[in-house]
């Protein structure tokens, strides 16, 4: 049987942890970073990264079948 392709758009912006949870870098943190568009406090809590619901983890599994 041939080997399942990943997709490597998923790939890119996901990564499965060792307990199987899906981590991702939260949104909002490209541009518009200063004056009054986001507080300091927004900007310094999207620094960290964030868990996949599970019912939408499972799609992203199948996407990265080798991951």
């Amino acid at each position: 049987m041939p080997k399942i392709k990943t997709r490597s758009t998923v790939a890119k912006r996901f990564k499965i942890t060792k307990n199987g949870k899906v981590k991702h870098t939260q949104e909002g943190r490209r541009h518009k970073l200063v004056k009054a568009n986001k507080t300091t406090k927004r900007k310094r809590a999207l620094r960290k990264s964030a868990y996949i619901d599970q019912s939408m983890g499972n799609n992203i599994k199948k996407m990265m079948p080798y991951a």
